[in-house]
């Protein structure tokens, strides 16, 4: 990413609220700031419960926050006041896009149902992810992460690989929904820019993860009647694991037919590259756990090194398990700018997370880092047409929080 503040981004001119908590809103606002939208954070006095999160140097700026912050503006803004409603309504006035997760239930109280928004912001994009439907009996059912994962089929999936109903070790379904949140609000401000009219977007975590697993999941089941189990058999096999070689470990993963002949001729196994049992895409399909086990068995004769030498020499798929205490000095990652370090003007040096896509015209840049609590909330009051004497009477009245 470039580090010119200056930079345009491809949403640059779009102005987005980030009314959102946790991880889901915030990333998905983050990515639409990396775009170069303008993205302002509106977040309680006591600050979005990331800024609790472990590690941090300082109060108030764990890791976490850092990592899906950065591009945007804090306002610390108590919503259960009138006067802080009413610099919510303001900002809302100058804006193009609101993203948030709270539930129905908790915006209502908060003046922020759907009808009201729309009537009194005709032209606004809401984008509203929570965990499940707001027309379902679920609709005001907390729902974090590991509750989307067991309500959408991930967790069985989970248990069908491994034995374990298990939850997935990383949060999955925060950051799958927060990207269907960006592209959602993409298609929303063409739609916008279009007819000048706004619309409610809804975003469900648990709808929206189950038709991400079933896109190979649903399997047999795709048919009317069923053809087959649900399940896809390629990634359910048993053994479908990395697997350890002579010094580490690798994912070694010849995908055809053809892929499979040539990785077993290399390996000097002439017997296995003839076997009927992966000669064809059908036979293959049924026999991924033979094949799995035997490249299992195969892979401790040989380096890391080795293999990836002699699966690149026959276009065999392969890549070795990089861990993530060694993705600071990986050459791949670091000749990609994946991850680099930047200066914090509260946090001192630290590791920015790059952006993974990468634009010829419309560059993404990190304009600017996390910033903390109300860094910027006398700033965006003054920019409502708030006097010094008004900003002062907020603050004290603890409306607003400064910093």
């Amino acid at each position: 990413m470039t580090r010119d503040a200056s930079a345009a981004g491809a949403l640059s001119g779009l102005r987005v609220i980030d009314l959102a908590s946790v991880v889901m809103g915030p990333y998905a606002c983050q990515i639409l700031g990396d775009l170069g939208a303008e993205v302002i954070k509106v977040e309680p006095p006591e600050g979005d419960m990331t800024r609790r999160t472990q590690p941090q140097r300082n109060a108030g700026m764990g890791a976490l926050a850092l990592n899906v912050n950065r591009n945007k503006r804090s306002l610390a803004l108590n919503l259960k006041t009138d006067d802080g409603r009413a610099v919510l309504d303001d900002l809302l006035d100058t804006a193009d896009v609101l993203v948030t997760n709270m539930r129905p239930r908790a915006l209502a109280r908060l003046g922020l149902d759907p009808d009201r928004v729309s009537a009194r912001f005709p032209r606004l994009v809401q984008v509203r992810a929570q965990g499940f439907r707001s027309d379902s009996a679920l609709a005001d059912r907390a729902a974090y992460d590991e509750i989307v994962q067991a309500s959408s089929g991930m967790v069985d999936l989970m248990r069908r690989a491994t034995g374990t109903p298990a939850y997935a070790p990383t949060i999955l379904a925060d950051k799958v929904c927060a990207l269907t949140i960006v592209y959602s609000v993409l298609a929303a401000v063409i739609h916008q820019r279009a007819t000048g009219a706004g619309q409610l977007v809804e975003v469900p975590m648990t709808d929206t993860l189950l038709a991400f697993n079933l896109v190979e999941h649903l399997s047999g089941h795709t048919f009317v009647p069923a053809e087959g189990p649900t399940g896809f058999n390629r990634s359910m096999a048993e053994k479908h694991e990395a697997v350890a070689t002579k010094d580490g470990w690798a994912c070694i993963l010849p995908y055809t037919p053809a892929n499979v002949a040539d990785f077993f001729h290399a390996a000097g196994r002439e017997d296995l590259a003839t076997d009927e049992r992966f000669a064809d895409s059908a036979s293959l399909s049924r026999h991924q756990p033979d094949l799995y086990a035997l490249i299992g068995e195969l892979a401790s004769s040989r380096t890391t090194d080795d293999w990836a030498q002699l699966c690149a020499e026959h276009s065999i798929p392969f890549a070795p398990v990089l861990s993530l205490d060694d993705a600071e000095t990986d050459p791949y990652v670091v000749s990609g700018g994946l991850l680099t370090e930047a200066d914090h003007p509260s946090e001192g040096r630290y590791r920015s997370i790059g952006f993974p896509v990468r634009f010829s015209g419309a560059p993404t840049g990190l304009r600017t880092p996390a910033p903390r609590l109300g860094a910027d909330s006398a700033d965006v009051l003054r920019e409502l047409g708030r006097s010094e004497t008004q900003i002062r009477a907020l603050t004290g009245a603890g409306v607003v929080v400064s910093s």
